[in-house]
């Protein structure tokens, strides 16, 4: 081979590497990540009597700020729109928690609205369109109606008392738990970390007999309430990211009642911290955005103003609309 031959030979190897190097990605399978999260929140009804001159739905702003420390902004989520308006705001926002109360989970407008969203956000995960679900006591409660498609709740009081978890095996390689560091883990189990306040629960005995919830769940966590009974207190999707917690980590955070028992020590603190963080890099990996800027910003939290109310609830703060 001629010296010209050989040079062309060269140039045309080259040529062709560059060419093949164009049109390579840069990297495989990278997962797409929203840095600009909005998660939203379903509002409760007002049925306080002290609280109706206020407004007729409600948000304890401890959950927004969980929320926020999280790394994300918030939308609160009336409960008398429409099916389609619903459906719409599940296209915008990138999770959604369901709050503690006290409502009936299977007529009570809450349940109703959060049946749309449950059924959106089934189809959406099918599809691959990533949308994380969280439910806080008797948001984990209406989760488990949602699944099990009958209220199956009895007596489990843990009324203003703080807990440690009794983990299951499950929790070691679950998501929720996962990259928590061991120190934590063990006072988890030790300390009384987290605060309960409810009166009914789920059983572990019925989530065990109960296909469709053991099938659905993972079970973390238990707990034994007053009346000796063994509840389930953590729980997480198996294949959803769904995720759901009989008590209340927004409380070690935000919530300063003397007469009641909200976990405020070190590690208390760490876990709510972990557990926000964990959600909302969750609702990261969710796509869904406003049309525009102006849009996002007309809906947000931002826009209302918290009343105080710690002279009257034991919350601090309460959003009311």
């Amino acid at each position: 081979m001629s010296t010209t031959g050989f040079s062309t030979y060269v140039w045309l190897f080259f040529a062709c590497c560059f060419c093949c190097s164009k049109a390579m990605p840069t990297k495989l399978n990278q997962e797409a990540t929203n840095d600009r999260p909005v998660i939203g929140i379903l509002t409760q009804i007002v049925s306080d009597e002290v609280m109706k001159p206020f407004g007729r739905n409600y948000i304890p702003s401890s959950y927004v700020k969980f929320i926020e420390s999280g790394g994300s902004r918030v939308m609160p989520i009336r409960l008398t729109l429409t099916s389609d308006e619903y459906e719409t705001i599940f296209s915008k926002i990138n999770g959604l928690l369901l709050i503690g109360g006290a409502v009936n989970l299977e007529t009570s407008d809450f349940a109703t609205v959060a049946k749309i969203f449950y059924r959106l956000a089934l189809r959406a995960n099918d599809k691959g369109d990533f949308f994380p679900i969280w439910g806080t006591c008797l948001g984990m409660q209406l989760l488990t109606v949602l699944v099990a498609g009958e209220d199956l709740l009895a007596k489990t009081t843990a009324e203003n008392v703080a807990l440690p978890l009794n983990l299951t095996t499950e929790a070691a390689s679950s998501r929720m738990f996962e990259g928590f560091p061991n120190k934590l883990m063990r006072a988890l189990t030790r300390e009384p970390l987290t605060g309960n306040f409810h009166h009914f629960g789920l059983t572990v005995k019925t989530f065990q007999e109960n296909e469709k919830l053991e099938t659905f769940f993972s079970l973390l966590s238990t707990n034994v309430a007053e009346n000796g009974v063994h509840f389930v207190s953590t729980i997480e999707g198996k294949r959803y990211p769904f995720y759901g917690v009989q008590w209340h980590p927004e409380v070690n955070r935000f919530q300063w009642d003397r007469k009641l028992n909200f976990p405020h020590s070190a590690h208390a603190v760490q876990l709510a911290s972990l557990l926000a963080e964990f959600f909302v890099n969750e609702g990261r990996r969710s796509l869904h955005q406003f049309d525009n800027p102006e849009e996002e910003a007309s809906v947000l939290i931002y826009n209302d103003t918290p009343v105080y109310a710690g002279n009257f609830t034991g919350y601090e703060q309460i959003y009311f609309f």
